[in-house]
C-alpha cells in the first residue's frame, strides 16, 4: 500500500466540505455548501501563493470549491449503476480517496476538471474580477460544414483578424479563457509534493489532474456568428466555447474503463505500466497503482459502502441490473409511495407550476 498523500485529501475535502473536516473524514450527510473563509482558515496547511490566493481572493476559492462540488455530483452520474456511485453522505469517502485504485483516480480528474470548468465559466460570465473574455488568436477558426465558398472583404490587418479561405472572419464575442481556469486549477488542486524517492502516490495523483483538465482544454469547440445581407456569410465573428461538463465526465469515464496500472521506477521519480506487454499511457489516460475491492459488502477498512438495499433493474443485463449490481446475493421485490410533480402547466410568464402527486411504484433492493 502506497503511503497516503494527506495534503492532496486533505484540500479536497476541505474544497468539497470546508465546515467538516475534523481528521480529514467526509462529512456525514453533508450538504456540500461553500464557505471560503471556513476554507482559507482551516487549510493551514497551505503555503506560498496559494495561501496568497486563499487570502487575497476568496470569491475565486468560492469558484474552485463550486467546480469541485460539480466534479463529485457529475461522478455521481457516471458511476449511478456502479457498485461504488461515488456517495458524498459518508465517512467511507475519505477512506476511499485513500487508496490508488480506477476510482479515486476518476475522483481526483473530475474533480480537477470541475475546478478549471467552473472558473473559466465564473471569467466568461463577468463574476470574477481578475479575468474576463479570452483574448483574440492570431489563427483562423475551422470553416463551417456546408458553407459555400463567398467572397467578403477582409477587414484592416492585425490580431484577431484575418482570412478564411475567401470570406473574412475575426475573433469576437466572449471566448472562454481555458487557460486562466487551468492555471488556477492547477495552482490549487495540484498539492505541493517533494517527488523524491518512492513518491508514486504524488505522481499518479499529479497526473490525473492534468488529465481532468486535458478533457476540458482539448475539447474546447469555436462557435460562430454569420453576418451578411440576406443570410449570407460574408463576415463570421467565432469565440472559443468550454464543452459542456456531461460531455468531461462522459470521455474521463471512457479513460476510467480503459485506465492503465502503473508502478513507480527504481527511483520514484517516474512512472511505468505494471505489465510488460502494456502501452506507455498518454497525457489523457487515468492511472491507478492498486486493485480496487469488489465494493459488494460494506468494509469499513476499505471504505466499501457495499450494495445491500440498493436500487437494482430486475431485467438489465448491464451494470444497473440486479444480478451484477447485487453481487449475486439476489434481490427482493418492495412497493413504495413516492412524490412528484404532476400537472404541470406553464404560466406566462415565466413560471412552471405543479401539483405534487402520490405514485406507487414496485422497486427491485438488493439483498
Amino acid at each position: 500500500m502506497l503511503r497516503p498523500a494527506p495534503t492532496r485529501l486533505g484540500l479536497v475535502l476541505l474544497l468539497l466540505c470546508p465546515a467538516h473536516v475534523g481528521g480529514l473524514w467526509w462529512a456525514v450527510g453533508s450538504p456540500l455548501v461553500m464557505d471560503p473563509t471556513s476554507i482559507c482558515r482551516k487549510a493551514r496547511r497551505l503555503a506560498g501563493r496559494q495561501a496568497e490566493l486563499c487570502q487575497a481572493e476568496p470569491e475565486l476559492v468560492a469558484e474552485l470549491a463550486r467546480g469541485a462540488r460539480l466534479g463529485v455530483r457529475e461522478c455521481q452520474f457516471q458511476f449511478r449503476f456502479r457498485r461504488w456511485n461515488c456517495s458524498s453522505h459518508s465517512k467511507a469517502f475519505g477512506r476511499i480517496l485513500q487508496q490508488d485504485i480506477r476510482e479515486t483516480a476518476f475522483v481526483f480528474a473530475i474533480t480537477a476538471a470541475g475546478a478549471s470548468h467552473a472558473v473559466t465559466q465564473a471569467c466568461s460570465m463577468g463574476e470574477l474580477l481578475q479575468c474576463g473574455c479570452q483574448a483574440p488568436h492570431g489563427r483562423a477558426p475551422p470553416r463551417p460544414p456546408g458553407l459555400p465558398n463567398l467572397t467578403g472583404t477582409p477587414g484592416p490587418p492585425g490580431p484577431g483578424s484575418s482570412l478564411d479561405g475567401n470570406a473574412a472572419w475575426e475573433w469576437g464575442g466572449c471566448g472562454d479563457d481555458v487557460d486562466f481556469g487551468d492555471e488556477k486549477s492547477r495552482l490549487f488542486m495540484d498539492a505541493r509534493h517533494k517527488r523524491g524517492r518512492g513518491d508514486i502516490r504524488a505522481l499518479v495523483q499529479l497526473h490525473n489532474n492534468e488529465a481532468g483538465r486535458l478533457a476540458v482544454r482539448s475539447h474546447t469547440r469555436t462557435e460562430c456568428k454569420c453576418h451578411g445581407l440576406s443570410g449570407s456569410c460574408a463576415l463570421r465573428t467565432c469565440w472559443q466555447k468550454l464543452p459542456p461538463f456531461r460531455e468531461v465526465g462522459a470521455r474521463l469515464l471512457e479513460r476510467f474503463h480503459g485506465a492503465s496500472r502503473v508502478m513507480g521506477t527504481n527511483d520514484g521519480k517516474a512512472l511505468l505500466p505494471a505489465g510488460h506487454t502494456l502501452k506507455p499511457p498518454d497525457r489523457a489516460d487515468l492511472l491507478y497503482a492498486a486493485d480496487s475491492p469488489d465494493f459488494c459488502s460494506a468494509n469499513r477498512r476499505t471504505g466499501s459502502p457495499g450494495t445491500r438495499g440498493r436500487a437494482c433493474n430486475s431485467s438489465a443485463l448491464d451494470l444497473s441490473g440486479c444480478d451484477l449490481l447485487c453481487c449475486g446475493r439476489g434481490h427482493r421485490q418492495e412497493s413504495v409511495q413516492l412524490e412528484e410533480n404532476c400537472f404541470c402547466r406553464f404560466h406566462w410568464c415565466c413560471v412552471v407550476q405543479c401539483h405534487r402527486c402520490r405514485v406507487r411504484k414496485e422497486l427491485s433492493l438488493c439483498l
